[in-house]
């Protein structure tokens, strides 16, 4: 992978699975766009890092075109080409259906959905002229193919069930371009998100009974962004919660 990958954009890598992708492609010599929605937590990071030659921050709403066009013109700028772009910025939070706002809506399919599309436009665009093909992997959830009961969370779900069609769509559409799009769909893993809950307790719906770790997520993103005779596919990682019960 190191030497086939040498510029990647991690979008929501200021923290959680985002800054796991993010190390763990530094780690083996790639060179990172990190991006965040806070300026100064960002930095932080960047700075944490440990490598400033081959890191560059983009601090921004996904949500907005300037912030997709930003990570794509960052990336050529500094590391000179993009060869890989991770869709993982977005929001994730449990609520009734019938007591979803119109705002609360609309924020999820900014930050899920639409950051996703034109953050994707933006840098299909770069590797288009570049001509040299490129991977593309989203980050989704298992729950868009099995759902919980106990866990109400039809906003994000919608939201996030576009970014599952878009990357078949796109798979589809970019191959001729040789520029693979996949998507990793984790099953319940400890990050920020969850600061608030006890994740731990939802680890018994899965065959391994437990929940996952960011830096696993981390791993399945480097086997899609190296697989070079995937695409289109939608690869779970989640226990085996979709598979079984404990």
């Amino acid at each position: 992978m190191s030497k086939q990958t040498r510029s990647v954009i991690v979008t929501g890598s200021s923290s959680g699975i985002g800054l796991e992708v993010a190390r763990l492609f530094l780690n083996e010599g790639a060179n990172v766009v990190v991006h965040g929605r806070d300026s100064k937590k960002l930095a932080k990071v960047a700075t944490e890092l440990g490598v400033p030659d081959r890191v560059a921050a983009v601090a921004g709403d996904i949500g907005q075109r300037e912030t997709g066009e930003a990570l794509a013109r960052v990336a050529v700028e500094r590391f000179g080409k993009i060869e890989v772009l991770i869709n993982n910025a977005g929001a994730f939070a449990p609520k009734p259906f019938v007591e979803v706002t119109e705002e609360e809506l609309d924020s999820f399919l900014d930050g899920n959905l639409r950051g996703t599309y034109l953050t994707t436009q933006a840098v299909v665009r770069r590797m288009k002229q570049q001509g040299q093909g490129g991977a593309i992997v989203n980050i989704g959830t298992v729950l868009i193919d099995h759902a919980i009961g106990g866990f109400p969370a039809s906003a994000p779900l919608a939201s996030k069930g576009g970014v599952h069609a878009l990357t078949r769509s796109l798979a589809a559409e970019l191959a001729p371009d040789r520029i693979r799009v996949n998507m990793v769909a984790p099953g319940v893993v400890r990050t920020p998100l969850h600061a608030t809950v006890d994740v731990d307790a939802f680890g018994g719906i899965a065959l391994l009974n437990r929940i996952g770790e960011g830096s696993e997520i981390a791993e399945a993103v480097r086997y899609l962004v190296g697989a070079e005779f995937v695409t289109g596919h939608i690869l779970p990682v989640d226990g085996g919660f979709v598979t079984g019960r404990a």
